[in-house]
This record gives C-alpha cells, sequence and structure tokens, in this order.
C-alpha cells in the first residue's frame, strides 16, 4: 500500500513535462536526421552538457529537472532521428508513440520476470503476447513455448543454444558405446518423435558436450553474424556457410549438397529478411529438405528483419514455410515499431528448454510453482528480465493487425518506389530485387570529362534488377582505369559527407561478387512519402556527382 501522501505519478508528471520539451528543443538544435560535424563535434558537444571540464559525478548535484532536461536536449540533438525521412540506413524504426508511452509505465513500475512476485501481472502478459505471436507465425499457441529477447542476436543464440541441445543429444554416443551411430539418433527419433519427450537422462554430459561441439551449423553466407558469433560462444566449431543465389537467397541445391557430406545431425539457419537487402529464403523447400535428412535435424529461422511481414495480407505469404521452423527468431523494433528491445524467440513445443531448467529457491521453489506461482526464470538465459512485452501488448490491442500491416506495406510500397527511381537514374544501380522495405544499390560515376546525364525524373514501373543500355556501358568502363577501386572509395565517400553534414544517414554494406561497396535504404518509416524517399536519392545522386568532380583531375 502507497504511503499516505506518497504520490511518485506527480513526481513523475513534471518530470515528463521537462523531457518532452527537452526533446523538441534537441530536435530544433539538430535541425535535421543527424548532428553535423561528425564525431569530434558530437563528442565535444556530449562531454559539455555532461560538465566537463568538471566530473561527470559531481559533490553535489544540479537537481533533477535541471540535469533531465539539459542532457535531454543534447541527447535529442545528438541522435540520429529515426522519424526523420532522411535517416534510413539501418533497421532502426521510429517508435510509435502508444509504445513508447506503454514502455514508460514499465520502467515506472520496474517489474521483474524471474519471479511471479515482481511481475504478477507482466507474467501473464508475457505469455499472452507470445501466443499471439505464436499464432501469427503459425505454431499452435497452446503448444508453443517462448521468450521476449533482447532482439535477434539473443533470439538467435536461443535457437543455436536449444537446437545444439537436441541434436547434440541425438549425436551423443548411446550408453556404454564409444562413438556417435545411425542407430542412437535413429532409435531416440523414433521413440520420442520430433516433437516428443525428453530422451534418456543416462547420457553422459561430456561425451554429450563433445557431441554437440562437433554439431555442423549450415547458415546461409547471407546471414546475419549473430549466428557465426553465437554458434562460436556455444562452442559449435563447425560453422558451414551455404551458398545464396542472385537474389541473395540461400542456394537449396547447394544446402542439399553440404547436408549430404554430413548424414548426421545439424543445425540449419535460414533467413527471412537478410539484413543487407531484405531477401527471404527458400523456407518451405528448405524444410523439406530438412525433414528428408536421415538424422534430426534442428531448423532455426533469423525473422528478426521479415516477420514483421506476417502483418501484412499481401507480404505474409512470403513467409511461407516459416511455421515448419523448429524454433524463430522475430523483432518487432523493426517491422513492429517498438521502442528496443522487442525481440521474441519462439518454438513450437517445449521440446529442448529443459537445457535452461532453473530451480532456485528464493525464485520458483517448487511447491510455489505447483500453486500456480509461475516463474519465467528458464524462459531466459538472463534473470533479471522487464516485462518488455506488455508495449507489445498495447500496440497490438491500439493498433490490430489491419493497420499493423498497412503500416509494413507502406514501407514495402516507398522501397519499391526507392527501386524505380534508381533503376530511372543512369548513376545509380540497383544491386538487388526488393523483397521488404531494403533497397541496396550504388552510385556510378561519369567517365572523366563526362558531364553527369539528365535524369528528367522518370521512375518507370521497375523493381527488379536494372538492364537498361547504361549498364552495358557501365559495365565496359569497368573494364578501364580501374573503376572499380575509384567507385568503392566514391560511395564510401557519398555516406561519409552525408554524414558529416547532418544531411542523411544512408547505409553501407558490400555486394557482389567482388564485395563492391554499396548504399543501403531500409525504409521503416511508415509517415515517408515517395516525395521524400526521390529527395532523399537525388541527393545521394547530387552528393556522388559533387565528389566525382572534386575527385576529377
Amino acid at each position: 500500500m502507497t504511503r499516505p501522501g506518497h504520490r511518485p505519478a506527480d513526481d513523475l508528471r513534471a518530470l515528463l513535462a521537462v523531457t518532452v520539451d527537452a526533446l523538441d528543443a534537441g530536435r530544433r538544435d539538430r535541425g535535421g536526421p543527424l548532428p553535423s560535424g561528425g564525431p569530434a563535434d558530437v563528442r565535444k558537444a556530449v562531454l559539455a552538457a555532461l560538465g566537463e571540464p568538471g566530473p561527470l559525478l559531481p559533490p553535489r548535484g544540479d537537481g533533477e529537472a535541471a540535469a533531465l532536461g539539459a542532457l535531454t536536449r543534447m541527447l535529442s540533438a545528438g541522435s540520429a532521428d529515426p522519424a526523420d525521412p532522411l535517416c534510413a540506413a539501418h533497421l532502426h524504426c521510429p517508435p510509435l508513440a502508444v509504445a513508447v508511452a506503454a514502455d514508460l509505465a514499465v520502467s515506472a513500475l520496474n517489474p521483474s520476470l524471474d519471479s511471479w512476485d515482481q511481475a504478477p501481472a507482466g507474467t501473464t502478459i508475457e505469455t499472452e503476447v507470445l501466443a499471439a505471436l505464436a499464432d501469427l507465425v503459425g505454431y499452435d499457441p497452446t503448444r508453443a513455448v517462448g521468450t521476449v529477447t533482447t532482439g535477434g542476436t539473443e533470439s538467435n543464440l536461443m535457437g543455436l543454444l536449444l537446437g545444439g541441445h537436441v541434436a547434440g543429444r541425438a549425436a551423443a554416443p548411446a550408453p556404454g558405446s564409444t562413438a556417435a551411430s545411425p542407430r542412437g539418433w535413429l532409435g531416440q527419433l523414433s521413440h520420442h518423435g520430433r516433437h516428443g519427450a525428453r530422451p534418456p537422462a543416462s547420457r553422459a554430459p561430456a561425451s554429450r558436450s563433445a557431441a554437440t561441439a562437433a554439431l555442423p551449423v549450415f547458415c546461409s553466407a547471407a546471414g546475419h553474424h549473430s549466428v557465426r558469433r553465437g554458434a562460436e560462444l556455444l562452442g559449435l566449431r563447425r560453422i558451414v556457410p551455404v551458398e545464396v543465389d542472385a537474389a541473395h537467397r540461400m542456394d537449396v541445391q547447394a544446402l542439399r549438397s553440404a547436408l549430404a557430406r554430413h548424414p548426421g545431425p545439424a543445425l540449419v539457419v535460414a533467413t527471412a529478411g537478410t539484413t543487407d537487402a531484405g531477401a527471404i529464403d527458400p523456407l518451405a523447400e528448405i524444410a523439406e529438405l530438412v525433414r528428408a535428412h536421415p538424422a534430426p535435424v534442428w531448423l532455426h529461422v533469423d525473422a528478426a528483419h521479415g516477420g514483421g511481414a506476417l502483418f501484412s495480407r499481401r507480404l505474409a505469404e512470403r513467409l511461407a514455410g516459416l511455421a515448419q521452423a523448429d524454433s524463430v527468431a522475430l523483432d518487432l523494433h523493426k517491422l513492429g515499431w517498438q521502442p528496443a528491445p522487442a525481440g521474441i524467440f519462439l518454438t513450437p513445443s517445449g521440446r529442448g528448454w529443459d537445457r535452461l531448467d532453473a530451480e532456485v529457491a528464493y525464485l520458483n521453489p517448487a511447491d510455489e510453482t505447483i500453486a500456480g506461482y509461475t516463474s519465467l526464470l528458464g524462459r531466459s538465459l538472463r534473470t533479471t528480465r522487464r516485462p518488455d512485452a506488455f508495449k507489445i501488448a498495447v500496440t497490438f490491442r491500439a493498433l490490430g493487425r489491419e493497420r499493423l500491416g498497412a503500416m509494413v506495406d507502406t514501407c514495402h510500397d516507398l522501397a519499391r518506389h526507392a527501386a524505380r527511381v534508381v533503376t530511372a537514374d543512369p548513376r545509380l544501380e540497383l544491386a538487388a530485387p526488393v523483397t521488404l522495405s531494403t533497397v541496396l544499390f550504388r552510385y556510378l560515376p561519369p567517365e572523366p570529362g563526362e558531364h553527369p546525364p539528365d535524369t528528367g525524373g522518370g521512375t518507370p514501373e521497375h523493381t527488379g534488377v536494372p538492364r537498361h543500355a547504361d549498364r552495358a556501358r557501365h559495365a565496359s568502363r569497368l573494364d578501364r582505369i580501374d573503376r572499380i577501386d575509384r567507385i568503392d572509395r566514391l560511395n564510401a565517400a557519398i555516406r561519409s559527407r552525408l554524414l558529416e553534414e547532418g544531411a542523411a544517414v544512408v547505409g553501407r554494406t558490400t555486394a557482389g561478387p567482388h564485395g563492391a561497396v554499396h548504399l543501403k535504404l531500409t525504409l521503416l518509416n511508415p509517415n515517408a512519402t515517395d516525395a521524400d524517399v526521390s529527395a532523399l536519392l537525388a541527393l545521394v545522386a547530387a552528393t556522388g556527382d559533387q565528389l566525382a568532380a572534386e575527385r576529377t583531375p
């Protein structure tokens, strides 16, 4: 019971007004999508706001309102603003105001999901949000198990952890034997089924650990870097990259050949929405191939980027086969417009979750669990864990699937428009077809002495890789005067110039057989317009023209 006269909401209300005013003031100070001047100027401004040359922790403070107002204004002025249409580099969405407000409520109450008595309502909210998302994926929500994570990196780690546990158990030598054998994993599979009960506990932990370490992890060459890092962290040393096709999707035939060279248990990681191109692997074909493998294979799908397409009636079918995965990673701080973190990890059943079983006397004693005081301690690698599902629940109730789906469709439409603009401009070259909301392209400079072409502003209806005559002309140029290196350096310089001036935030990556430098738009702002996207691309091209002219002898 709150003591008489104690009204923490009153204190918060006053400070919230300070915060909102400071956010607006900082945005005016910035005047664009990110601060100008580059790292040195930003660092100087941050240190000044933190009280330099004095100590950050002074003997006496400045007071709550003064410190909050000054530092929030500095943070706002020194941030990249994903709500600005010219900020389009990363999978970094402008969060919904209602989700931000819901996140504030969680911060004010400060619950933790490691025991029921720290988060009575939060415990149920998380399980219900996970059930709703499991249903969206195509799992049976009454059987699915999951957790809210910090994002795709943690979710992918969870998939590798549970998958390695299950597949490693299948690969471990049977009791009394010294090596894994087909009889061991076939016997387990036939006795327990694909999603059956855990196998006998008599297997030696040392041999199981060795068997897990020997498991191959097959992942797309275009997959997220966290897959390799997570596998190495878990001691899964056999990481096998699988080739991709021209559209950046995992090549199923290459996966078939790789699996054929390893007839035993394994892990396969597919991707639904690659970071650079937004490509979606052929999930149904991969799932069919995995099922046909003679040994158990755990299929994890990293849908951190593409999972948001499930909200869209138009795009959801592109994730066909997702429901056949043994585990799935989703991120709602991408195409879900949540403040980070809002990652999701789901499995169709409880298979493998015994790897995280934990009974701790002060958190989840058995008698309290039996009595209904459920703890989610065994659902995460973390102990203290805030109920980030709350902001998702509020968003779902506030917007519903139709509005969320319309927002996804808007971002997809913006990407298709961008592809048409790129294709129409002979100074720009599209590197991959648009699948979701990512546009991968590069600037191609004119020959020395040649003036940039008059683009005329046309935007033909085309969203695939361009095939206009200029492409052949540019290809012939690449054979002369070592233009490849020049083009790479020029595209890198375009991004740097835009960042330095605070004019725009565009992404940078490499693509193609030679790892050429490319630029990237990741369009996650449903409030942006076609005109905004056209203006951003025009700015990129104009900056390229300026830099090319500066570098011409």
